[in-house]
């Protein structure tokens, strides 16, 4: 039977929705119902333009999310040949298991991580495709896959290197060792730390600030900003200015710029 709540999605009247993973009897590891939970919800707010903001974080105390469910895995039940086709079938069915994680990252409107606890394998590889990741003072980061005998999967050779650079993720990445939240704070994987019973106070503190902004604005910022992982810099500056002037028209933006310049 398919659990319906393995991740919840609460909308405030702020645009705000907050996402749990929402299997803290197993750390929130990565089992089907979460997975189609979160290919779900991906498709609802991007449907929804009322959403500004999403901040998503894990039930419970001890994890954000401990990976991949390896007693399904084990097992061989509960659907695990439809739901890690990477070890059963191939190229194109893993390629579609990584499009879930990719779905969070394309949302118009920015996604904010805030990590309870263990952020291991596959819960490092989602929130990898945060647009910022804010941290609890006890969570702890790791991809464990390689001394496990297979390489993480889930785009974490290609993400966490642009994020931390490409020794330190070389390090995470081929060593599994876990780093706690002050060194992923020094090495960028995490943008601020706070104490765990501030996490979530400050996440929605973030949260409600990006809500006020102009959501043109915020969306045509944060695709600039993607695109800048990609693009030679002369045509990321005509990117930045194609949307620049797409986000401003129709709105006071322009308006309001040329005031604060004096023209």
């Amino acid at each position: 039977m398919t659990d319906q709540n393995a991740v919840l999605l609460n909308v405030n009247d702020k645009g705000i929705a907050l996402m749990t993973l929402n299997r803290a009897e197993a750390m929130n590891a990565f089992n089907q119902d979460l997975w189609k939970g979160l290919q779900e919800k991906a498709e609802f707010i991007r449907v929804n333009s009322d959403i500004r903001v999403v901040v998503v974080t894990g039930a419970g105390e001890r994890a954000f999310s401990a990976g991949m469910d390896l007693k399904m895995i084990a097992s061989g039940g509960g659907g695990s040949s439809s739901l890690f086709p990477q070890y059963r079938r191939g190229y194109d069915q893993l390629f579609a298991l990584k499009s879930v994680f990719t779905a969070f990252e394309e949302l118009a409107c920015p996604v904010i991580g805030a990590i309870n606890g263990y952020c291991l394998g596959a819960g490092l590889e989602f929130s990898l495709c945060f647009d910022m990741r804010l941290a609890g003072e006890n969570a702890v980061f790791g991809l464990p896959e390689m001394p496990l005998g297979v390489i993480p999967d889930l785009g974490s050779t290609q993400r966490l290197p642009r994020i931390v650079g490409i020794g330190k993720a070389k390090e995470m990445i081929i060593t599994g060792r876990k780093i706690k939240a002050g060194e992923a704070l020094r090495v960028g994987l995490v943008d601020h730390v706070y104490p765990k019973d501030q996490l979530m106070v400050e996440a929605m503190k973030l949260a409600e600030e990006i809500a006020q902004l102009n959501p043109r604005l915020v969306e045509g910022a944060k695709r600039a900003v993607n695109m800048s992982m990609s693009t030679p810099l002369d045509a990321g500056l005509r990117l930045e200015t194609d949307i620049c002037m797409g986000a401003g028209s129709g709105s006071t933006f322009g308006e309001e710029a040329r005031k604060k310049m004096g023209k």
